[in-house]
């Protein structure tokens, strides 16, 4: 009875204090932190804010939230915004099963909100940290987003508990005056950036120049964006972290400091020599100089939070492996950060560790990260659900880390995620990593077809304040609410279709080059494009039953339509590698009119891609294009951004190079205009030669070859067709069609 006495208590001093008349989230005058959850409710769920109201407590605790609602009144509290906007995210998705997603959509909630007794849902931060983004992220993602998208992403992250992000956006505006200011000429500073697309690679200091120069007109914008962006991501209690520098020059600098150490690096992953970037040695005093004018003018521009994010050697080799140099180096980097930023902690990415594991020996890591006082670093261990780097360096040595789960590369569409093993290891991290284990967060390329796994990883950052085991650790428990959440109702079959395919489907990570191979280059036998990675570790018969069950649910809303098309999408993707695996075994035994239908049927499956896809926001190329072009300021700058947005999808850089296809996706537009006519080519080119009475030899190979990159390039150069920006078509009713028309194959 006391607990519900309280409870009313409450209420009533909720409507007395907060006042909701206005149509608003409610909050007391003065709370700084709930006047800012509140806004963001306002933002998210317009139609229902004024039942809502948000009470700062205990502002010096630990993160954590409750929850308590009655009669139609919610009462959320906590810490600062972003505990609450956790609290607020808790609440939609496990009481009235309302999803949020990180693109926005209108979203329902119910007329009549959930009871929830007071002190029933209470729930602690079990980690400090909630680290979010990718350099990549930006490129394969965001490169285009406006304030729009931002602002809902940021609420989107805030819903997620993420206090660490990633916020690299407009930085080329701040080296653009750094490195004028320092006597480089405009031509020759915007020539040296890439095209806003590849700027991430650019900033890892791995390209210059290529898809360059940036207009003017995009350094003034990005640095009003991101003004915008780093000041909300401040309201909602994040710690926007930012760059510095990592000793990346243009060349032309070589011209004004003739005796600084300058290097010019490796070319990477295929680029020519032109295109690679210069290094100045850490150990110089212009580095330590370059870094201070660097800091001073971000924090100027954009305020700071005392964490830069600083990779000096990601995917790149160092001048030295002596441990001695890698320490000297670590060392050198920190203490010019320092001397800039006196508070500085230094954030690296340990994408390094792993990726080049064969030369970052226990002892050249060791030299690396103890060179540097540990409680100014943060490691974020990269790849954790492939291999966990801290297993191998115990423990990074004492330093703070962060456990990522990576899930996506290059943006490509392909459903992936091992959840239990995330599960386990993510446990078994928190319970025997050691104290320096301080967060947990994600390192995704690109926002990509498995949403739900970063919501997953990022709920796992919290447990219940009474004790007792998470949800999270409820798989089965688990896959029903989200279930229930994404369906927009709890229903049987939708919790039937979850269950599957946490049990049989999303049992793998994700791998470079994962994807169909409709976004292959064409190809007998070996593939001859490096990021070839077609083949899934599951039955596309479990795949398809998952997808009959979601069909069959009483449910809708945006989520649900997203997880039926991609379902469908996925497993149309896969029977394209078993018909053409069929098709292969035809031409090999000169089965001409078997080709012909399967081959009509290849072909069949690229048009009802192109169908399922276009029922989505996320898989619409027309969209990503009307981005890239709403940033020209002239027609010309127009042409130059979609150019440039092209290119990254289809051939990344150059034709013919390592990283042709690395950004695939099966998007509606893409399929039709670029993969279907590569895949016409190929049969056009193998039908020719038998027509001819000829072996499809590698010189025929060569030449269709040649024609594919001829068109390849095309493509990508010139505007040549526009495609649809916004959604049409039911994907409920698609993939039925789609079910009906291969399910008996995909059951054979």
């Amino acid at each position: 009875m006391r607990k519900k006495s309280l409870f009313f208590i409450t209420l009533l001093c909720m409507a007395l204090l907060a006042g909701c008349s206005d149509g608003k989230a409610g909050y007391n005058e003065g709370d700084s932190e709930a006047k800012a959850a509140a806004a963001l409710a306002d933002r998210v769920i317009p139609s229902a804010s004024s039942h809502f109201t948000f009470r700062t407590l205990y502002a010096d605790a630990d993160d954590f939230f409750t929850v308590a609602a009655r009669d139609g009144k919610v009462l959320i509290r906590g810490n600062n915004a972003n505990s609450m906007a956790v609290g607020l995210n808790w609440y939609l998705r496990h009481y009235c099963n309302v999803d949020i997603g990180w693109f926005k959509e209108k979203v329902r909630v119910p007329r009549r909100l959930p009871d929830v007794e007071d002190g029933d849902c209470m729930q602690n931060a079990r980690v400090d940290k909630r680290f979010f983004l990718n350099y990549c992220t930006f490129g394969y993602t965001m490169p285009w987003w406006g304030w729009d998208e931002w602002e809902h992403f940021i609420d989107w992250m805030a819903l997620n508990g993420v206090n660490l992000p990633l916020a690299i956006t407009g930085q080329e505006s701040i080296w653009y005056k750094i490195w004028t200011e320092m006597g480089l000429s405009d031509e020759e500073v915007r020539a040296y950036f890439t095209g806003p697309a590849h700027l991430p690679w650019h900033r890892m200091q791995n390209i210059d120049r290529w898809g360059g120069p940036l207009p003017q007109s995009w350094l003034d914008s990005q640095l009003e964006l991101q003004k915008k962006i780093v000041a909300r991501e401040r309201q909602l209690d994040m710690k926007p972290v930012l760059p510095a520098f990592a000793g990346h020059v243009p060349r032309e600098l070589a011209r004004l400091y003739p005796d600084a150490p300058m290097t010019q690096l490796e070319a990477w992953s295929g680029y020519q020599d032109e295109y690679a970037c210069t290094f100045l040695d850490p150990m110089s005093d212009l580095y330590t100089e370059i870094q201070k004018k660097f800091v001073e003018k971000e924090t100027e521009i954009y305020g700071t939070d005392h964490i830069y994010g600083i990779d000096i050697f990601n995917e790149l080799m160092p001048p030295s492996w002596e441990p001695d140099y890698l320490g000297r180096v670590s060392r050198q980097v920190y203490e010019s950060l320092a001397e800039a930023d006196p508070d500085a902690t230094w954030l690296q990415m340990g994408w390094l560790f792993y990726n080049e594991r064969q030369y970052w020996t226990p002892d050249r890591v060791e030299a690396y990260l103890t060179s540097v006082p540990k409680d100014r670093q943060i490691l974020l261990d990269y790849y954790c659900e492939r291999q966990e780097v801290w297993k191998r360096t115990d423990s990074f040595y004492g330093v703070p880390f962060i456990w990522c789960y990576l899930g996506n590369f290059g943006g490509n569409t392909m459903m992936a995620g091992n959840v239990r093993l995330v599960c386990d290891s993510l446990e078994n991290a928190l319970a025997k990593a050691g104290e320096n284990l301080q967060g947990i967060g994600s390192t995704l390329e690109g926002f990509d077809c498995n949403p739900f796994m970063y919501e997953y990883v990022l709920e796992k950052a919290w447990e219940p304040a009474e004790g007792g085991e998470p949800l999270h650790c409820n798989l089965p428990g688990w896959a029903t609410a989200m279930a229930s959440w994404r369906a927009g109702s709890t229903d049987s079959c939708a919790i039937a279709a979850w269950k599957l395919l946490f049990k049989k489907v999303y049992g793998g990570p994700s791998r470079p080059g994962q994807s169909s191979l409709v976004t292959i280059r064409p190809t007998f036998g070996k593939y001859r494009t490096y990021y070839a990675r077609p083949k899934t570790d599951y039955s596309d018969a479990d795949l398809l039953e998952a997808l009959e069950l979601l069909l069959k649910a009483d449910a809708s809303g945006a989520a649900y339509s997203f997880d039926v098309a991609n379902l469908a999408r996925q497993l149309l993707a896969n029977l394209y590698l078993t018909v053409f695996a069929d098709y292969e075994e035809a031409f090999k035994a000169k089965e001409r009119e078997k080709m012909a239908s399967l081959e009509k049927e290849l072909v069949g499956i690229i048009d009802d891609l192109e169908l399922i896809t276009g029922t989505q926001r996320d898989f619409l190329l027309g969209k990503w294009i009307e981005d890239a072009r709403a940033w020209g300021a002239t027609p010309e700058e127009a042409d130059y951004f979609e150019s440039n947005a092209r290119n990254l999808l289809t051939t990344w850089s150059g034709e013919d190079m390592l990283l042709n296809d690395y950004a695939s996706r099966q998007w509606n537009g893409l399929l039709s205009s670029f993969y279907k006519v590569r895949w016409t080519m190929f049969f056009d080119a193998v039908n020719a030669a038998l027509d001819a009475g000829e072996e499809f030899d590698e010189d025929h190979y060569q030449a269709y070859w040649k024609d594919v990159t001829a068109f390849e390039g095309k493509w990508w150069r010139e505007r040549l067709g526009t495609f649809p920006s916004k959604p049409s078509g039911d994907a409920k009713k698609i993939a039925k069609a789609i079910c009906g028309k291969y399910g008996p194959k995909v059951r054979e």
